[in-house]
């Protein structure tokens, strides 16, 4: 209760924070608009000279894009540490954390928190049930239970996933960062993995488990039953790449060598 106390608080002083330059808010939410409008054309001029890619249609894609934006804008508001080396590490503002009586990692994710890219989680249900009517889906009453489970774990997927490679400061203080390269690979979680080679397929699924964040889990409302199992894996392969990523901030946080000069 008092993490989340501490949650609320943040957030409150975020928002006041976002509000007093209003304008500015609005352009950002409307460049990421833009942004995730762009990817959608792609998928839209790929399907302008195919009807079907590996079994899949253009509305099935759709589909997909739309349940990725979800996961993915929590993953945004909430871990945004692709500079965590350059920042906490190098420019020492990690010792600064190190002094205050809450979980460093907990702080961090509140220091750099952008509440606004939730809007692209407003985006992706809008694609998901204009795709879905397209496609004839239908809901039932259990399905937004499911669906917040899947989105909650693909969320983590992501999270584990950063959180882990940020780790990678605490022992090495260089400035070369695989973050921006991460992010690139994490978009292929967007598409159907059928797209793909085995080799390719198998880093989506075990190693960098992008796939659970957009086609697994989308695959159950589109009642794809051979990814059924894949699907409902996702909120326990989130749990376990979360977990295993704060057991490898915990390690590090003790290898923590401080500022130098």
């Amino acid at each position: 209760m008092e993490y989340l106390s501490i949650f609320f608080q943040y957030a409150g002083q975020y928002l006041k924070t976002r509000l007093t330059y209003r304008a500015d808010m609005v352009v950002e939410i409307f460049s990421d608009f833009l942004f995730q409008a762009v990817n959608l054309v792609f998928i839209l001029v790929v399907f302008g000279h195919t009807t079907l890619l590996a079994g899949w249609s253009k509305d099935e894609m759709i589909f997909i894009y739309g349940f990725f934006l979800v996961p993915f804008a929590i993953f945004s508001s909430f871990f945004n540490i692709w500079d965590f080396t350059d920042r906490y590490i190098v420019k020492g503002e990690m010792d600064r954390i190190l002094t205050r009586p809450v979980h460093s990692l907990f702080q961090i994710v509140l220091e750099r928190m952008e509440l606004e890219s939730l809007f692209g989680a407003v985006t992706g249900l809008i694609v998901m049930f204009y795709a879905g009517g397209k496609l004839g889906l239908e809901i039932s009453w259990y399905d937004p239970f499911i669906f917040l489970l899947l989105v909650l774990g693909g969320a983590l997927v992501y999270a584990g996933i950063f959180i882990s490679l940020a780790t990678i400061g605490f022992w090495s203080d260089s400035r070369t960062d695989i973050m921006p390269m991460m992010y690139n690979i994490g978009n292929y979680g967007r598409y159907p993995v059928d797209i793909y080679n085995k080799i390719i397929k198998y880093v989506l699924t075990w190693i960098l488990p992008f796939a659970f964040v957009g086609v697994y889990p989308a695959s159950y409302f589109l009642e794809r039953e051979e990814w059924y199992t894949y699907a409902f894996l996702t909120p326990v392969v989130g749990l376990v790449f979360f977990m295993i990523a704060v057991t490898l901030w915990n390690v590090g946080v003790t290898k923590y060598r401080g500022a130098g000069n």
